[in-house]
């Protein structure tokens, strides 16, 4: 098993990157899965130093119900830039920065909270403060500030809480 481990020293990121490489690749070959499994297993083995502890996921349902979340803030967010730029004059909207404070402490969850906000069209995650403890977003239509920053908290923020923490 430690010998698993010192090969694999992450394994879900070398199935991640595995997918990952077969998706860029467009075929299902045999040099393309090899060479995926081959990045699969170097990249997490390199940058081992880099990762002092592994990520403790908690909830693999929550997990799911996570990037279905996502997938559809996506989605809808597309309609609702795509509404803004066509049919909004410029002194109507109204762009803001946003400072969301954060209850999430591990490193990791931030920064999926980061990546997902700044994937969500018309939103981006311009900063993290010094002390990991608020995220800086900028929206591009924000009437009301603070629901969109409670929307942040609700939807994203609780369901990565009970992922990482």
């Amino acid at each position: 098993m430690k010998i698993l481990r010192r090969i694999f020293p992450h394994p879900h990121l070398t199935l991640l990157l595995t997918l990952v490489w077969m998706l860029l690749a467009n075929s299902l070959s045999l040099n393309s899965l090899v060479f995926g499994l081959f990045l699969g297993v170097v990249i997490p083995f390199v940058t081992q130093p880099y990762w002092p502890d592994q990520p403790k996921l908690r909830n693999w349902l929550m997990i799911i119900e996570y990037i279905l979340v996502v997938l559809y803030d996506i989605v809808v967010a597309n309609i609702v830039v795509a509404r803004i730029i066509l049919f909004k004059r410029d002194q109507d909207r109204q762009p803001a920065w946003i400072c969301v404070p954060l209850e999430l402490r591990t490193p990791e969850a931030i920064t999926v909270l980061a990546g997902t906000i700044t994937m969500t069209p018309g939103t981006v995650t311009a900063d993290l403060s010094a002390e990991g403890h608020n995220l800086l977003v900028h929206c591009l239509d924000a009437p009301d500030p603070n629901a969109v920053r409670d929307e942040i908290k609700q939807r994203y923020e609780r369901r990565l809480k009970e992922i990482f923490e």
